[in-house]
């Protein structure tokens, strides 16, 4: 903890606030404290003292507070005062002097007279370009009295009365009026043009720097740090909606949580000149992700880039991550079908050898009644398991593109029998019925294929149509291409996995009606589809029910 007295001040030509803070016990050496202190808005060439304590939760005014400049900068001020006093009267002791000049030169030489007017006036320009208005106004008054005094002395005997000299006066204030008015305009224009290139300069540094921030850790501490360092703010306070986080930079008098917080619910947006707050809503399109509120020197632009460049920061570090899990996801998934592929092909063998043993034990004959149930058991799982290992190596074989193809014209309603027939006898307790239009409809493709494809379909759908649903088997020509479809009756697929569920291993989020399953058979039907060149998906609704389709070319593939 550190008691510090603060000096904070505006210059004569800028409502920029400067904070300078003194140590007490240091030497008094000045060091630079952003966003120290309440916020109060001085005018130009207003000062004020401040007192108090400095801890890490920022800073806390002690009861004397804002004790008067003019008790201790009194005499200094009038000094100032003074010496621009001083500067006036030299500026338009020289323009005057250089009046004098001209005037004296021009009647010596007497040809000068005619333009004597015009040498005043290219005085008097000068001097309003780059000094101002009243002392070119000082100038004219006292080129006219020169101007009159030589004259008189030639051959007007009362300038008082020449109405020239009203003109010429006249004419020389409102030349100053025009040539200051326009310097001065100039000079703002050239101000303001190089405080917009600072701010440009200052948001490419920013946009650069955001560019290369480490998207691996959050970016809400390196942007408040960003903003504060770059546009030399007095605190800087990010709030990141998706994350419940709020970032500060700076020194805040509170906690600047609940004031960030109340930005992005209540969408405020604005710029409090009284207290040098702005306050901005995040916003991805229309869709508010956080807010930023700064204290200090900033214009309303500038705020509105930052915000913009803050909330496209954001998305990057969220797409970064996303796409970071989808390939921690996508690794994983490899590295698990690498195993049970493996897997698939070491049990191959040893089953081969059980099922033969369980056959030959069978074929032997001289069996007990409970001998002969354990050797068809072990038949039976013997099969599933075969089964099982054969769809991981199909599965294995379409991925790597290993499957030769053998496209030849095959009927359609003959390949949807030899489907059903091999399946008679999971059917058994079903309804079956086939939908076939065009009888005659033929499609050129691999029918080995096709038949796992459909296979996988209808077997899905003995899986989890209700019990005492029929199961409907369809093709139909559409365009160039040919739509199989099995429709049953059972729990309705969420949205969300309709797209997933043809990958390999993935299982439905719902609970309901839930079959045994290894998540394999639809993804072997995609793969099926894709590489005759079609597509697969699904539809399911309570009342419709549940319809996968495939669509394969009619004329694709060639064997």
């Amino acid at each position: 903890m550190k008691l510090l007295l603060r000096f904070s001040y505006a210059s004569s030509t800028s409502s920029r606030r400067l904070k300078r803070v003194f140590e007490a016990g240091n030497g008094c050496s000045p060091s630079r404290i952003a966003g120290s202190g309440a916020s109060r808005n001085l005018q130009p060439g207003e000062r004020f003292f401040e007192c108090g304590v400095l801890k890490q939760g920022g800073w806390i005014r002690l009861p004397v507070t804002d004790i008067p400049e003019r008790s201790a900068f009194a005499g200094r001020r009038w000094r100032g005062s003074g010496q621009r006093l001083l500067l006036f009267v030299l500026e338009c002791a020289l323009g005057i002097l250089a009046v004098v000049l001209v005037a004296a030169l021009a009647h010596w030489s007497q040809w000068l007279l005619p333009v004597a007017v015009l040498l005043y006036l290219l005085i008097v320009v000068p001097i309003a370009l780059v000094y101002g208005f009243w002392q070119a106004l000082l100038v004219s008054f006292s080129a006219v009295l020169v101007h009159s005094y030589f004259n008189v002395r030639h051959a007007q005997p009362n300038p008082a009365v020449d109405p020239a000299n009203s003109i010429t006066l006249l004419a020389f204030v409102l030349v100053a009026l025009l040539v200051s008015r326009l310097s001065s305009r100039v000079t703002r224009h050239a101000e303001e043009a190089e405080s917009w290139g600072r701010q440009m300069q200052d948001l490419y540094e920013f946009t650069r720097r955001t560019l290369q921030m480490n998207l691996h850790v959050e970016p809400g501490p390196q942007l408040a740090e960003l903003v504060h360092e770059i546009f030399a703010l007095e605190a800087v306070v990010v709030f990141d909606a998706d994350l419940h986080e709020t970032y500060q930079a700076g020194l805040w008098e509170a906690d600047p949580q609940e004031l960030a917080q109340n930005v992005y619910y209540f969408e405020t947006t604005d710029d409090d000149e009284a207290t040098g707050l702005g306050r901005r809503v995040l916003r991805l399109g229309t869709v508010p992700v956080g807010s930023l509120v700064v204290r200090g020197d900033t214009s309303p632009l500038t705020n509105n880039a930052i915000a913009s460049l803050i909330a496209i920061t954001f998305d990057r570090y969220r797409a970064f991550a996303n796409e970071s899990h989808l390939e921690a996801e996508r690794r994983t998934e490899q590295l698990r079908a690498t195993v049970l592929d493996s897997l698939a092909h070491a049990y191959k063998t040893p089953l081969t050898a059980i099922r033969a043993a369980s056959t030959g034990l069978e074929e032997m004959g001289h069996l007990s009644a409970g001998q002969a149930d354990l050797v068809a058991l072990i038949d039976e799982q013997t099969g599933l398991l075969s089964e099982l290992t054969t769809r991981l190596l199909t599965t294995a074989r379409l991925d790597s593109g290993e499957v030769a193809i053998h496209a030849t014209p095959v009927s359609v309603g003959t390949l949807i029998e030899e489907v059903v027939a091999s399946l008679r006898d999971r059917l058994a307790s079903m309804k079956v019925a086939i939908d076939l239009p065009n009888e005659d409809l033929v499609l050129h493709c691999d029918s080995k294929l096709m038949e796992m494809l459909l296979t996988q379909y209808i077997d899905n759908a003995c899986k989890y149509s209700i019990f005492g649903t029929a199961i409907t088997i369809g093709a139909r020509q559409a365009q160039n291409e040919v739509v199989f479809s099995v429709h049953s009756y059972g729990a309705v697929i969420p949205v969300a996995d309709r797209e997933r569920i043809f990958d390999r291993y993935y299982r439905a989020s719902i609970k309901a009606n839930r079959a045994a399953g290894t998540g394999i058979g639809l993804s072997v039907a995609k793969r099926a589809a894709i590489i005759h060149g079609g597509h697969v998906w699904v539809t399911s609704d309570e009342i419709e029910g549940t319809t996968f389709f495939a669509a394969i070319p009619s004329v694709g593939l060639k064997g």
